[in-house]
């Protein structure tokens, strides 16, 4: 069943809000979370259609800040159309927001995608169907050759002056977010922080060999968090710190990490959630287009990629992102022992927080926005609420 209800109920879940979980029963009216009772409370009040959820529990929507594509579309190439097939597959893995990311790429391949991004912000603006793009993000171009991963090093950029930015375009829509990774390292490095701050971007710092002292001034300049932690940055040596364990002294340095058992061991993880705690990691897919496609081969930036057993190479032999879900990377970390509030956290509010939107989205809570995902105890998504209407619902009848 589908519901386009202005108002409804929903009964039977244990919530997941930011300090607790509860038995309880939610009321959302206009898109948004109007009441929060408990169970069997103020039954009176709670008028319109009842969708019960029992057996079920509500999490917050999930923000995938670093996505490239899925289900045979890659955001480089997709039209409008092809994006909101992306955010429909999405919103079956309870996804309720996005940042399409880019990769590094000829100027015209940039102004195609962002044109394409700003088409559906304006378009989803007018309907709610499927999950919601918030803006983009820039992998690259102002990265380090020597931590390229699956990146194309012939687009690689240095910074020089501020007209060095004019064809990183920005999406013609209110209150888009922007978001890019970058080595602090390379030529004009900090300054090009600075200036991306300047304008808004939120800065992140990857494919990355900086040593301590350039990554102390990168964070000073405004750039406090790191994409894919551990993945394509200087790893920790006894003797040399490395990208990784200048972001693991940090409590001041936020990361993203891509869950899927293959990029990051379990162990490596268990270690990230030791040092960093879920107060300072944010969930990530990384997924490419043949997400949901299984595996095979897929013609990919400029190369074959190879899907094998739930795990990309290219053709040099590198991880070539993942063909995970945001559902799949929960599961992941609920394996290695984080709670339902910690991937709560991870997973929606440390996204949200990361591009400013926190007061609008991230938790559930009295007034914000009615994105929400329904799990059943072994992770599957069996609902997912997007601004107060169900745009999945794949509960047994």
């Amino acid at each position: 069943m589908k519901s386009d209800s202005e108002t409804f109920v929903l009964r039977g879940a244990r919530l997941v809000l930011p300090d607790a979980s509860i038995e309880a029963e939610l009321l959302v009216e206009a898109g948004r979370i109007r009441r929060i009772f408990e169970r069997g409370a103020v039954h009176s009040q709670l008028t319109g259609e009842a969708l019960n959820l029992d057996g079920l529990t509500l999490f917050p929507g999930f923000i995938d800040v670093h996505i490239h594509g899925a289900t045979g579309v890659d955001v480089m190439e997709a039209s409008p159309d092809d994006l909101q097939r992306v955010s429909c597959f999405l919103a079956r893995h309870g996804v309720t927001a996005w940042l399409p990311t880019l990769v590094p790429a000829p100027d015209e391949d940039y102004a195609r995608a962002v044109n394409s991004i700003g088409a559906l912000m304006n378009d989803q603006a007018k309907r709610q169907t499927a999950a919601r793009v918030l803006g983009l993000h820039y992998e690259g171009p102002f990265v380090s050759e020597r931590q390229c991963g699956a990146l194309r090093t012939k687009y690689f950029r240095t910074f020089s002056e501020t007209s060095a930015l004019d064809f990183l375009r920005t999406v013609e829509f209110d209150n888009a977010k922007h978001m890019i990774t970058l080595a602090p390292e390379v030529k004009g490095g900090i300054p090009l922080v600075r200036e991306l701050r300047k304008r808004g971007f939120v800065v992140a710092i990857g494919h990355t060999c900086a040593d301590a002292e350039v990554l102390d001034r990168a964070c000073a300049a405004g750039a406090s968090h790191m994409t894919h932690f551990m993945n394509a940055m200087s790893p920790l040596h006894h003797r040399t710190l490395g990208a990784v364990g200048w972001g693991l002294m940090r409590d001041d340095v936020t990361c993203d990490v891509i869950a899927d058992g293959v990029h990051v061991a379990p162990l490596m993880l268990q270690l990230i959630m030791r040092c960093k705690t879920a107060e300072r990691i944010a969930l990530i897919s990384d997924s490419v287009a043949p997400t949901g496609l299984g595996d095979g081969e897929y013609r990919m930036w400029d190369e074959t990629i190879k899907v094998e057993a739930g795990r990309t190479s290219n053709e040099a032999g590198s991880i070539a992102g993942s063909v995970i879900t945001m559902a799949d990377a929960a599961r992941t970390m609920r394996k290695i022992g984080a709670s339902d509030q910690d991937i709560a956290r991870m997973a929606s509010f440390n996204p949200a927080r990361l591009l400013g939107v926190e007061g609008e989205c991230g938790t559930i809570e009295e007034g914000k926005r009615a994105d929400l995902v329904a799990l059943d105890a072994e992770g599957n998504v069996r609902l997912t609420i997007i601004s107060g209407s169900v745009a999945f619902d794949g509960r047994q009848k």
